[in-house]
């Protein structure tokens, strides 16, 4: 029979949006003559709906919009990820993570969810109970072993004593294809992971896997799509697109199917394409049509223009140079160069005579002491004074900001509270600067979008003369490779120096990640794509002093 396998990008509480999806993908494949069709994980509701799980006024709404839904699908036999409340007096969660097949508008089948991840942005057992060993469903003669995303993940997380999957097994001597619904949040270099995981468990197995994940931007976290058949041989028979709503149909005669993109994408693009979805997402989700951002002339602001142009087009990205008195002229030339480059609308507000008022204003309290260019309160108020004007042309218009500081910066707090760090949503918070600079050589693969002298040039703040990051910070190859080992392996002094970096440089290094803590805890939200984001996954106190 053919199986269509569905990876719709939802909207998180927009069941009518959600549903009319759903139903428009189902009529799709029973023209297509599809007896199956396969969705994503909680795909009513979208995922994850973190604390609205808490509302009975969201669940009951939930309930409501599935009801609908199964009146109205056509004839096919539908898959899909649902909340499930359980039955009141019934010791433990309320709800249940499910799957529900759906077979002539009843819900026929329910599975739930057995391993509740509570790691890095998971935390799924605050909200539903773990499900028992899921029975097998009978689909026109086809035995499917049903799980639910971390079901599957049990030889990789190492967290979880049960393996559902190898439960499945021995309670059924028989299985003719696994199928695992997800939403799966994208990482750097995770579609690899999970190829090697799904390759094990259909070798082992002997047996055919479908892969069916959401798609889209969800607040901070990116999910990539890019479903997939794999055969029993581990041998990957047809996937679906990566970061858009794709449909792929697939024939259990042979388990075959088609390949939308290439089995395994190269890791770079993967990122581009994650960024540019997640802006996209972030932007149209949250009702904004445009953003803003101010344009330094260095590599970051650069790299974040280029990748807002190509997730909503030039005519919706607003750029403005803010140029004080220590900015050169070679960085005006390569803002100008980079807005022509991509052909958004383009602004220039010189901030020097704000500036001369600011310390005019301030000077009777700070005293008779001559202005020292060098001193961080200058350097800010630079910085504040931009934030400022950035936010009233986001204000008058209507445009969302954009920040643009990297995760090299944010690690090590330089950047600038209601300053740089101004903004509704910090676009390439998760890159650190070595990944900056590769992103720019990709982006300009075909042609030169970014100018060649922003990505050769040593990167400088410009707040004070002849400024250069590297005054005050190691050098980026190597102050990532220790925020790599600190922030995504766990590592501490000890370990990092022991991997041949100066003591007195890895103890100074994350000395800064400690103590600047709160201003991360002030940073607009942003975009996951390392296996280890500031944000809801990584929860530090402000108030400590651990320095092992």
């Amino acid at each position: 029979m053919k199986i269509a396998l569905v990876q719709i990008n939802p909207v998180i509480g927009d069941f009518a949006y959600n549903c009319r999806k759903i139903l428009d993908a189902c009529r799709d494949a029973a023209q297509n003559e599809c007896s199956l069709v396969i969705f994503p994980e909680l795909a009513v509701s979208g995922y994850p709906p973190h604390d609205l799980l808490e509302r009975p006024a969201f669940l009951d709404a939930h309930d409501k919009a599935l009801d609908t839904l199964c009146g109205k699908l056509p004839g096919v036999d539908v898959l899909i990820g649902c909340i499930e409340q359980r039955q009141t007096g019934n010791p433990g969660k309320k709800l249940y993570n499910s799957a529900f097949l759906i077979r002539k508008g009843r819900i026929v089948h329910r599975i739930q969810k057995q391993l509740l991840p509570t790691y890095d942005v998971f935390d799924e057992k605050r909200w539903f109970e773990p499900g028992n060993v899921p029975e097998i469903v009978e689909c026109q003669g086809l035995r499917l072993g049903i799980t639910i995303c971390e079901d599957i993940w049990h030889s990789e997380i190492g967290e979880y004593e049960s393996d559902p999957v190898e439960a499945l097994f021995a309670a059924n001597k028989h299985i003719d294809c696994l199928i695992n619904i997800s939403a799966s949040p994208f990482q750097r270099d995770k579609e690899s992971v999970r190829h090697r995981l799904f390759r094990n468990i259909c070798t082992r197995y002997r047996v055919p896997l479908m892969y069916v994940n959401q798609v889209g931007g969800q607040d901070s976290l990116l999910f990539d799509g890019r479903s997939l058949l794999m055969d029993a041989r581990g041998e990957i028979r047809a996937k679906s697109l990566g970061f858009l709503e794709d449909t792929l149909i697939v024939e259990s005669d042979d388990w075959s199917g088609r390949l939308h993109e290439p089995a395994e994408e190269t890791s770079l693009a993967a990122v581009c394409d994650a960024l540019v979805m997640g802006i996209r997402d972030y932007v149209r989700k949250c009702g904004f049509k445009a953003v803003v951002l101010g344009l330094s002339g260095g590599i970051d602001s650069a790299l974040t223009a280029a990748l807002a142009a190509k997730a909503l087009g030039a005519e919706n990205v607003f750029g403005v140079a803010l140029p004080s008195p220590y900015s050169s002229d070679d960085s005006m030339e390569d803002a100008k160069a980079l807005v022509k480059n991509i052909g958004c609308d383009f602004a220039i507000i010189p901030i020097s005579n704000l500036f001369a008022s600011f310390k005019e204003s301030l000077q009777p309290l700070f005293g008779d002491s001559p202005s020292n260019p060098s001193d961080l309160t200058e350097q800010n108020l630079q910085a504040r004074i931009r934030g400022n004007l950035l936010m009233a042309l986001s204000n008058k218009f209507g445009h969302l900001l954009l920040s643009t500081g990297n995760k090299s910066e944010m690690a090590v707090g330089y950047c600038t509270l209601y300053g740089d760090m101004n903004g509704g949503l910090a676009v390439i918070s998760d890159v650190p600067k070595q990944l900056v600079y590769e992103l720019s050589r990709f982006i300009n693969r075909e042609k030169e979008i970014i100018p060649l002298r922003t990505i050769t040039k040593s990167p400088t703040a410009e707040l004070k003369p002849d400024q250069c990051d590297q005054d005050d910070l190691p050098d980026y190859a190597t102050l990532d490779q220790i925020l790599q080992m600190h922030l995504e392996e766990y590592l501490g002094v000890t370990e990092i120096t022991n991997r041949g970096f100066s003591k007195d440089l890895v103890t100074d290094v994350l000395r800064r990640v400690r103590i600047n803590e709160y201003k991360r805890k002030q940073a607009p939200m942003g975009l996951k794509v390392t296996s280890k984001a500031f944000g809801y996954g990584r929860r530090y106190p402000n108030v400590q002093n651990f320095q092992g």
